[in-house]
């Protein structure tokens, strides 16, 4: 079994358990396909009501409807990946299974109608976003997810699985935004040109996961859990409910989703209504993300050894919380909104580069704790509050600019009133204050690094004598 040693340490790290950095990019590339979909919804709303003449009160309902059949399949997902039994293992096989599905369910929720009626568009919207989101997506992420933990069970390895992850994954996201807006300009700034643009991204993530199921392999077998004919339901759910750590980690991993939802989906309007260029948005996302990924690669790796997780967590949270205070002294000048969106990524990347790692840890705790290892229910229950969470981030959002009078256009070129206008500034000021808040009070109370070496010690024992 392994050694496990203090968790702000050089880890002692059994053979098994390494990972090699093929092997972690291969890894992290998976999350980069994903993620070209999810960069691409962080703009959703904007092609909705600016290219597809949607009304915005309809695009938040259909999210906010959405959310909540998302998060029953991922709990559903979550027992599909427990009771799958396949040469490739429990979670490798969806990867393979759900890719050409997701590729294609990305083009879908573009090639909206036009000249029908607004409930044949509400259908179609409804109906393909479910598609890819609550469907493909979920058959896709929560295995590729629950993949780290049975790839190997050293922390130290999964954590610098999730900083790999989370260093490659912004590039999907940059393909969806930076790049995908000027090249709907090239192609005809019309609703065709996101079809063709979007076609194009689906082809590049394809291979990417791919080449993920290709090279992650599941390592990780347990004997006991051989012995388990088949998993309670009832026991695996209450395991969920009475796992203090489980509900911190979920709630981490919902305002990172949420503050992504809040800036992804206000900037583009930020941009097009306070300085009139909504080409601006490419730069200041490209800054924030690169400003991110380069922490996460320089940095991470270096304060994950020398303070653990949740205290460099702690560090970059504070920081990116005093740089938006700072930022809102003068949030209509362009360059302090540059500032907003570099401070950001300096302070988030610890977090971010880490996040998976705490849902790692929350496994061997669970296996512990309650006598059962549930990989994928822990991360499908996760996912439920990442998801529910954006669905009301996007509905709220919507809902509030549809009440300030925001008006949607299928050219684009409309003027919107001053209440719109006013709108969209504070929810770009003062939405993420609430969420950093948040955060800051969970990191504060995670004490599962403290116990960790001794969780482990106690899982070696046990399963030596043949026990989960």
């Amino acid at each position: 079994m392994n050694k496990m040693a203090e968790p702000n340490a050089a880890m002692a790290i059994d053979e098994r358990d390494k990972v090699s950095w093929l092997t972690r990019v291969a890894y992290g590339l998976g999350d980069t396909a994903q993620n070209v979909v999810w960069g691409a919804m962080s703009i959703l709303t904007f092609f909705y009501t600016d290219y597809a003449g949607i009304n915005p009160a309809t695009v938040g309902l259909v999210m906010l409807l959405s959310r909540c059949f998302d998060g029953v399949s991922d709990v559903i997902m979550g027992f599909f990946v427990e009771k799958t039994n396949s040469k490739w293992g429990k979670s490798r096989p969806w990867i393979l299974w759900a890719s050409v599905p997701f590729a294609i369910s990305i083009v879908l929720i573009y090639a909206v109608p036009q000249g029908v009626s607004d409930t044949m568009q509400f259908a179609y919207i409804f109906v393909t976003y479910n598609l890819c989101t609550t469907v493909v997506y979920t058959m896709l992420n929560l295995p590729y997810g629950s993949l780290s933990a049975m790839m190997t069970r050293s922390s130290q390895e999964r954590d610098m699985l999730s900083i790999v992850r989370m260093s490659l994954s912004p590039f999907g996201k940059i393909l969806a935004v930076s790049a995908t807006l000027p090249l709907i300009k090239v192609f005809g700034d019309d609703q065709m040109a996101w079809v063709k643009v979007m076609s194009i991204w689906a082809v590049v993530a394809l291979l990417m996961l791919l080449f993920c199921f290709y090279r992650c392999e599941e390592k990780v077998v347990i004997e006991a859990r051989k012995k388990e004919d088949k998993l309670p339901v009832g026991k695996a759910l209450k395991a969920l409910a009475y796992n203090q750590y489980f509900w911190m980690a979920a709630a981490i991993w919902m305002m990172q989703n949420v503050i992504f939802y809040i800036t992804g989906t206000m900037l583009p309007y930020y941009c097009k209504y306070i300085f009139m260029d909504d080409t601006l948005f490419s730069f200041l996302f490209l800054l924030e993300t690169l400003t991110m990924v380069g922490c996460q690669i320089v940095l991470s790796p270096i304060l994950l050894r020398k303070f653990g997780k949740r205290k460099m967590c702690l560090m970059g949270i504070t920081v990116a919380f005093v740089g938006h205070l700072i930022y809102l002294m003068n949030p209509l000048d362009y360059n302090w909104v540059v500032f907003s969106c570099f401070i950001r990524g300096v302070g988030f990347a610890p977090l971010n580069s880490v996040i998976f790692g705490f849902l790692g840890d929350v496994v061997e705790y669970a296996q512990w704790k309650f006598h059962l290892r549930i990989e994928g229910l822990i991360f499908s229950g996760g996912s439920v509050g990442t998801k529910v969470g954006s669905g009301l981030t996007a509905a709220v959002l919507t809902n509030l600019l549809a009440w300030a009078g925001y008006v949607s256009s299928a050219t684009g070129s409309v003027e919107q009133p001053q209440s719109a206008i006013d709108m969209i500034i504070h929810l770009y000021e003062y939405g993420p204050i609430m969420v950093w808040i948040i955060i800051l009070l969970i990191l504060w109370a995670w004490k599962l690094e403290k116990i960790y070496p001794q969780i482990m010690n106690d899982l070696a024992e046990r399963e030596a004598r043949g026990e989960l």
